[in-house]
């Protein structure tokens, strides 16, 4: 459980959870380097025991650290902290397009046009950087203020298969968009993030998604099967040119979608023009229930398709050029390595690896290439107890070894250490000490220590602790923190001027019983309360009895005039 206030790898500080998925659950943080707010996405724990997801998630979060669009949100920092995976990313204030469609319904075609022609201009730049998004829904796009769009999570989507998509809970919002290659368990490729956005675009256009059904495997049938549904059904006013771009993206066979998201933003363009409003409906080239027949439909070979082949021919042969030029310029580069390069290589005297811990990075830098080697531009990074943060620690290969010069040496430095330094906690408040301690893995007792209420004293302020300031705690190590015990005592009821109503009430409020005598002393006023059994300054029990005299001069016949009697 991530709390509120704990540091990630050092550096980000959690403010608060803004989402949980059934990846990852992602936390505002404050990145206390560059001052700046940031999203934490936090690996989920069961996947984070899978060595296979963990490996594909780093190595992907890494690629989509790469992108840079104003459409797509920045990928800052991955990495991994005491078991935990996580990616920094851009934080985006706004709403997910899902939410502004269930405010909304159905959105206006110029807003989804301009909306469209953001994302087909994000995928785009993904798809030259050889990046698939795999999960593009309404979900992933966030929309700003001032209409500009976001869409996240590029290249870190889990692959849908058949164990998957039997829970519900956790898929149901992506099946929706899923291609039907996909469903039907083929790789996810550029086109399919194409049919995606189809399916987004149609729910933008209608107000809801094309295929429902009452679980994940229902909806994933329907992809494969289904055509899409008519648009002028739902809105007959909708142009032929926005039901076109859709038909073509969500082609069921790949073959028939557009060649690039480029080609679909291109198309979209123009989408508005008042010229294409009445153009030919889409008509389909190739089999759309037949992914693998590689000839058009019969009497649907056009002109055009005929080309296409053309291409394909001279592309095909490009490609055997290119692969034998490759092949022989490999050899070339054999060969120039063998006889050239490796016997000055083997040559290399060796020299012993200096010993640089403690150093600054610079200073160690400099040491290790007079002697001769490479140092390598990425740090390792481990905490220590014994150097400061940003010291060396030690070197990879290590220091003593004997090793030819010119070998790339890697620093391995502090990243400070785990322990948290003591302060003296005296009053200040207990339960904020004790979340901070224990968020550092530190174990709190609590020693409480009788104190009189004095209304001096508050009830969760600590009053001392058995660590001294300056000493350094760390994870199963222990602290005790004293915090007041406050009681109350008896007054002195009849030099403070209770009456016997405040008697009372003192006694509910502290849940004791009162018994009340009377007697008369013509000297005192009636109420007068000239006795107490309880000393003044004595502990107050719950459930004792605390017996007063009070004065009472009017009698009556069936009283005393020594004693009027008690009550209770």
């Amino acid at each position: 459980m991530i709390s509120k206030g704990q540091k990630i790898n050092g550096r980000y500080e959690i403010i608060r959870s803004i989402g949980e998925g059934g990846m990852a659950n992602v936390y505002l943080a404050y990145d206390t380097i560059l001052d700046r707010k940031v999203a934490v996405k936090i690996l989920r724990g069961d996947l984070a025991e899978d060595e296979k997801f963990v490996r594909r998630f780093q190595r992907e979060a890494i690629s989509a650290s790469s992108l840079n669009h104003p459409n797509i949100v920045e990928v800052y920092d991955v990495g991994e902290d005491d078991g935990k995976y996580f990616i920094v990313m851009e934080y985006v204030e706004g709403k997910t397009l899902k939410q502004l469609i269930k405010k909304r319904g159905a959105l206006t075609l110029p807003e989804v046009v301009d909306i469209m022609l953001q994302l087909t201009s994000a995928i785009s730049h993904a798809h030259e950087s050889y990046i698939i998004h795999r999960d593009i829904k309404p979900q992933n796009v966030i929309i700003l203020e001032d209409g500009r769009v976001k869409i996240m999570d590029f290249g870190i989507a889990a692959q849908l298969n058949s164990n998957e998509l039997t829970q519900t809970n956790s898929v149901m919002g992506t099946v929706y968009y899923l291609p039907p290659e996909q469903a039907n368990g083929t790789a996810a490729t550029i086109k399919s993030d194409i049919y995606s956005l189809g399916i987004l675009m149609y729910e933008l256009v209608v107000g809801k998604v094309p295929f429902k059904g009452d679980s994940p495997v229902e909806v994933a049938i329907k992809q494969m099967k289904e055509a899409i549904p008519d648009l002028t059904s739902a809105n007959p006013d909708i142009p032929q040119s926005i039901e076109n771009i859709i038909l073509r993206a969500c082609a069921k066979n790949p073959k028939n979608r557009y060649e690039s998201a480029l080609v679909m933003h291109e198309d979209l363009e123009t989408a508005l023009d008042k010229d294409r409003f009445n153009e030919a409906r889409n008509v389909y080239e190739y089999p759309e229930s037949d992914f693998d027949n590689e000839e058009p439909a019969l009497g649907k070979r056009t002109e055009r398709s005929a080309q296409k082949e053309e291409d394909q021919k001279e592309k095909k042969l490009n490609k055997k050029l290119l692969i034998t030029g490759c092949i022989a310029g490999g050899l070339l580069l054999v060969v120039i390595f063998i006889f050239f390069i490796y016997p000055r290589f083997i040559s290399k005297p060796s020299v012993e690896v200096p010993d640089v811990s403690g150093m600054s990075i610079a200073k160690a830098e400099e040491k290790l290439e007079d002697k001769g080697f490479e140092v390598a531009t990425k740090t390792k990074k481990e905490t220590s107890d014994e150097f400061k943060e940003g010291k060396v620690i030690s070197t990879d290969p290590e220091a003593g070894r004997t090793i030819k010069k010119g070998t790339k040496i890697t620093l391995i430095v502090s990243k400070g250490s785990k322990k948290l330094t003591i302060e003296d906690y005296t009053g200040q408040n207990y339960y904020e000490i004790k979340a901070k301690l224990e968020a550092a893995g530190i174990e709190v007792a609590t020693d409480k220590k009788d104190v009189a209420n004095d209304g001096k004293t508050e009830e969760n302020i600590i009053l001392g602790q058995d660590v001294e300031a300056g000493e350094k705690l760390g994870k199963g190590d222990s602290i005790t923190l004293t915090v007041p015990n406050l009681y109350t005592t008896y007054p002195d009821f009849a030099a403070d001027g209770y009456s016997v109503v405040d008697v009372r009430n003192f006694c509910t409020e502290n849940e004791i019983s009162l018994e009340v005598k009377y007697q008369t002393d013509n000297a005192k006023a009636d109420g007068t309360i000239i006795y107490q059994n309880m000393v003044a300054g004595t502990k107050v029990t719950s459930g004792s009895t605390l017996t007063i005299t009070v004065v009472k001069n009017e009698v009556t016949n069936s009283q005393s005039s020594e004693d009027i009697g008690s009550e209770q």
